[in-house]
């Protein structure tokens, strides 16, 4: 499979070169296509055979193939094989076959030489591509969105969890019922070469007994659901309540999916969590009691992960569970500083996090697996992220220096302060809005007038400035 050879100065969208636009580019090193007949046979599970199709609109070439890796890393995380990933560098996606229409009968050709029985597009389609591609292609073509809540299907132990997921299931399927009829007809999984029990990737969830349902009835189901899950909210808001009355604060664990939040929480408490090497391992949140060195007691939770262009389905079904993010008196990020694009990943939980209202709380920065990282990425990090915390889960590096930390974050008897901080001082206005309650701000000739509760340590760098009496 040949590497793509193109410059990052080059790799912009602002200079769509012909010859860019009329290729499909294959992404090297995304084949996961087993070798030992011995490893087949262990696995006792015949894997769905998948090509991987996305189209590149902004960005550098780099950013796209990161995009099609982790979307590789997906669908083996759904229990495929991954033959081939190919990207299209094009303005905007095809409104009508996602990739340009004469680039279908390309994909095609790749699936019937590779003997793929499904194709995975990089995108949310709407009904109408799903349908074309799968005309033009003959196989089942699922999208980014389909493939995460499979994930999601699989993982779900808890009663809330699967009906967060089958809820978040049904409301994509229902305006793709039309559009996914063909596919969801076939057991087999697309194109009679086989699959897996139940439509394979993407179908898995609800099942075909609610799609072969009208739509009347899979809306009364989606009432029901949202009913279920609006009562289990209520038992979790009472146990929210009861930790607030009690003033015991609350940490959440956030993050991007695999970035090691089950490990850390394992480390910080003992927990005993269900660690595995696998994206969105976690659905269920799991709340622990941990203590400071100073006695104070204080709760750790370890949330869902996020990805990149998380569903909307996903955000809204597991809304209630992500309130224990929103709820929090301090969210700790973690961060895998090993991955291509650490930045990338903490935009795409920021993102989420202020979709449930949870932006605004203090955030501790954790960057681990430090001991898979390269020296240059993390003295990068360090540069770009100078109050991030860096450790290693698995190793067990940093992590006294990490509780340390959050013990100095939690919530202490407040103190109330009015200071005027100079204008040249916004890195102490920046870390009063992140770590402090802000009740007045106003600008005058001075500097900014503050009026705050503030921690013990914020009060005494404040104190120089702070108005007498």
């Amino acid at each position: 499979m040949p590497d793509i050879v193109l410059s990052s100065e080059e790799a912009t969208t602002g200079e769509l070169e012909l010859e860019d636009r009329h290729a499909l580019r294959r992404v090297a090193g995304l084949s996961t296509e087993l070798t030992d007949i011995t490893e087949v046979e262990y696995r006792q599970l015949r894997l769905e055979r998948v090509v991987l199709v996305g189209v590149w609109t902004e960005g550098t070439v780099t950013d796209a193939e990161n995009s099609l890796t982790e979307l590789a890393a997906l669908a083996e995380t759904a229990g495929s094989q991954v033959l081939e990933g190919l990207i299209q560098r094009r303005s905007r996606p095809d409104p009508a076959t996602y990739v340009g229409r004469g680039k279908v009968d390309e994909l095609g050709s790749v699936v019937e030489s590779t003997g793929a029985d499904t194709v995975i597009c990089d995108g949310e389609l709407s009904p109408s591509q799903l349908r074309n591609l799968e005309q033009r292609t003959k196989v089942k073509v699922i999208d980014r969105t389909a493939l995460i809540l499979d994930i999601f299907a699989q993982h779900a132990k808890s009663k809330e969890g699967k009906a967060q997921v089958e809820l978040a299931q049904l409301e994509y399927l229902l305006p793709r019922l039309r559009g996914w009829g063909e596919a969801l007809s076939r057991q087999s999984g697309g194109s009679g070469r086989g699959g897996g029990a139940g439509g394979g990737v993407g179908l898995r969830g609800p099942g075909e007994t609610k799609l072969e349902t009208d739509r009347r009835r899979i809306r009364m189901r989606i009432s029901r659901l949202r009913r279920e899950i609006k009562g289990m909210r209520t038992v979790r808001h009472t146990m929210r309540a009861s930790r607030a009355r009690n003033l015991v604060p609350a940490v959440a664990i956030a993050g991007y999916t695999n970035a090691g939040k089950s490990s850390l929480l394992n480390r910080l408490t003992g927990a005993g969590v269900l660690v595995e090497d696998a994206l969105f391992a976690t659905l269920d949140p799991t709340t622990r009691r941990a203590e400071t060195g100073d006695g104070r007691v204080y709760t750790l939770a370890d949330t869902v992960g996020f990805v990149r262009h998380l569903p909307h389905q996903i955000v809204e079904a597991f809304r209630s569970t992500l309130e224990e993010v929103a709820d929090a008196d301090l969210v700790v990020h973690v961060v895998d500083g090993a991955d291509p694009d650490p930045e990338g990943q903490v935009r795409a939980v920021r993102e989420v996090l202020a979709e449930v209202g949870a932006d605004k709380l203090p955030e501790l920065l954790v960057v681990n697996k430090i001991d898979a990282a390269d020296e240059e990425t993390l003295l990068r990090l360090k540069r770009a992220w100078p109050e991030a915390v860096f450790v290693s889960a698995r190793r067990s590096t940093g992590i006294d220096g990490l509780r340390a930390t959050i013990e100095a974050r939690l919530p202490r008897p407040a103190v109330e302060v009015r200071a005027t901080v100079p204008y040249d001082r916004g890195d102490l206005i920046a870390r009063v809005h992140r770590r402090g309650e802000v009740l007045g701000t106003e600008h005058t000739g001075a500097g900014t007038e503050i009026h705050v509760r503030v921690d013990e340590a914020l009060a005494a760098e404040l104190a120089p400035y702070a108005h007498a009496g």
